[in-house]
């Protein structure tokens, strides 16, 4: 899979692209992620990005012509691709959102700044994004955060094929608690059924405490999930014994 991210800062990327599981796909091939400066496409002598908004007020609108230079250029390599626009006005951003966007092989990311993009530059866009209800000083990170979340889920990338469905949200829940070695750590034990060697218990006991923990943590996230009488069960039990 390919991404390429229309930036102010390309260096901002270097390190976080080197290391970890994206450092490895990229090395192996498996993504390849680029970044292009949006500064490289401005036309004048000093390179200008932005301009002070039209009507009056602060800040400065980043330029379209930039960001849609920039963009047909990269098109002009041939390929079917996506734009992706990062601003706190567009859509939040979930599991459900990465695994749509893990099914295209070209994504264009485009970072805003400053105030914002110019206005026209969202009639090219595909989908606009936010990582949550707060203003960050670009989409950078944000930009980041949609990097690994997608680039995970293509194939290879994570060690373990399955790793990714058990994922907290991949199936509308909350990832079930993890353990591992020591058994015991300053009397904290690792409960008994996941030492018990019986597969079907352990599974069951996973469901249970992931039901347990969503409701807990994140109830939102079951409005209107159809649940069985013995989720339900799980749900009830949970709340008596809190009482």
């Amino acid at each position: 899979m390919r991404f390429d991210v229309l930036t102010l800062f390309p260096a901002f990327f270097i390190s976080p692209l080197e290391h970890g599981i994206l450092g490895k796909a990229v090395a192996k091939g498996l993504l390849t992620i680029n970044t292009v400066n949006i500064r490289d496409f401005a036309l004048d002598r000093h390179r200008t990005t932005d301009d002070y908004p039209y009507g009056g007020g602060h800040g400065m609108v980043m330029k379209v012509e930039p960001i849609m230079r920039a963009i047909d250029s990269i098109r002009s390599e041939g390929g079917a691709s996506k734009v992706v626009l990062m601003t706190p006005q567009g859509m939040q951003f979930n599991q459900k959102t990465a695994m749509e966007l893990a099914t295209f092989e070209h994504l264009i990311i485009i970072c805003g700044r400053y105030e914002g993009v110019d206005e026209r530059v969202r009639n090219y866009v595909d989908k606009e994004l936010s990582v949550g209800d707060y203003v960050m000083t670009g989409g950078e990170v944000p930009a980041l955060a949609v990097i690994d979340a997608v680039g995970r889920l293509k194939p290879g990338v994570i060690g373990c094929a399955d790793a990714a469905k058990h994922d907290s949200f991949s199936n509308g829940l909350l990832e079930y608690p993890q353990y591992t070695r020591p058994e015991e750590y300053e009397g904290l034990k690792v409960p008994d059924v996941l030492t018990s060697g019986n597969h079907g218990e352990i599974e069951k006991w996973r469901k249970s405490q992931s039901l347990i923990r969503t409701y807990d943590r994140r109830p939102d996230l079951l409005q209107g999930a159809q649940l069985t009488d013995a989720e339900k069960s799980v749900i009830e039990d949970f709340k008596t014994g809190r009482k």
